[in-house]
């Protein structure tokens, strides 16, 4: 049986905080490590050395793909796996280890697990997005960026999971305006692309910018198709930042065209409830009648579960985090008896 070599590789400047973690997560688990060094002023190539990954150079001309190509074009191996120095791997390793018995005729999907903060008062939550990112040899990127590899080979999700540190304020604040930069002027050449303004829409998002954030997705959603996976999160996250700018009846109104695609997301149904309650609370004349809608969208969350499948979906809104919504609810009503039945289900599993 012929054996298939496997390679990590990864793009990085300036990640002198996690390249090492990231590496020797992965390390055991391929024959070899290419990081392409695209400018970093700090100890990452140092690091990344150290960690015993062939460390080369890359001058940065502001195009992810580009340096994604070149760290692709420096390995020899039959299997490439993409991965970023802010990621680690959590869970799959045997399943790469497998990849050496696997003839590369598609390429794989993994689950990129993001932390977030969407409140300070409440811990990160965890978000499940699943991005090719094992490739066989000779598979390429396109797109300056948010990038993404050009097949036309089938493609299929392997039990591979990362942890993702990269959305936190912290190194969010460190990115500063790069991205919105390169989308914006990505967006000019492309103006039509559903993704670019999805992920422009996102870099609003992230930044609090909430009403370009509301502009770049209705954009993305009116240029979308439906059968895209991405527009899980986009319709999601539409709402979200409808109801951040204060544009609730916006937000009721999409929410009502896309309710049937949606029956099976306990994301939907658990952000249409924070909708619902924020035009409650405006709108205290018409709280009565908006109840039983509130409650009825945290409960067949519950009744969803989880769907870590669906782009996007953020864990904990089929399971805890909807009965944390519900204890929250019916305390506010003063039923304490309904909401103690929600006290023991609101701990993360």
């Amino acid at each position: 049986m012929p054996t298939y070599k496997t390679a990590l590789v990864m793009i990085a400047r300036n990640e002198a905080r996690c390249i090492a973690r990231s590496l020797r997560s992965l390390r055991p688990w391929v024959d070899q490590m290419i990081v392409l060094d695209t400018g970093s002023t700090d100890d990452t190539a140092t690091i990344a050395r150290n960690e015993g990954a062939q460390v080369h150079h890359f001058a940065w001309v502001d195009d992810f793909a580009a340096a994604r190509n070149a760290a692709l074009a420096l390995s020899q191996a039959d299997w490439n796996i993409v991965v970023d120095a802010d990621e680690t791997l959590s869970e799959g390793g045997e399943v790469l280890k497998m990849l050496a018995q696997q003839a590369p005729n598609f390429v794989g999907r993994i689950d990129v697990n993001s932390n977030f903060l969407s409140n300070s008062d409440i811990p990160p939550q965890t978000s499940s997005t699943w991005i090719p990112r094992v490739l066989p040899s000779g598979i390429y990127y396109k797109g300056s960026i948010h990038e993404q590899p050009i097949f036309s080979l089938s493609c299929i999700d392997l039990d591979v999971h990362l942890h993702h540190d990269g959305y936190m304020p912290e190194q969010m604040q460190a990115k500063g305006a790069r991205n919105q930069k390169l989308l914006e002027i990505a967006i000019q050449t492309a103006p039509d692309d559903a993704y670019l303004q999805y992920q422009l829409g996102k870099d609003h998002e992230v930044h609090d910018r909430f009403n370009a954030a509301c502009d770049a997705y209705e954009k993305a959603l009116r240029l979308c198709p439906l059968n895209r996976a991405y527009r899980h999160d986009l319709v999601v996250r539409t709402l979200f930042a409808l109801k951040q700018a204060n544009r609730l009846p916006d937000a009721i109104h999409l929410a009502e065209s896309e309710m049937p695609n949606w029956q099976h997301s306990a994301d939907f149904f658990f952000t249409l409830g924070d909708v619902l309650l924020s035009y409650a609370v405006t709108h205290p004349d018409e709280a009565e009648a908006l109840l039983p809608m509130i409650e009825s969208c945290w409960t067949r969350c519950l009744e969803i579960g989880d769907n870590p499948v669906l782009d996007g979906a953020v864990h904990g809104r089929g399971s805890h985090l909807a009965a944390h919504n519900l204890m929250l609810f019916y305390d506010s009503l003063g039923l304490t008896a309904k909401a103690d039945l929600y006290k023991l289900a609101t701990q993360p599993r």
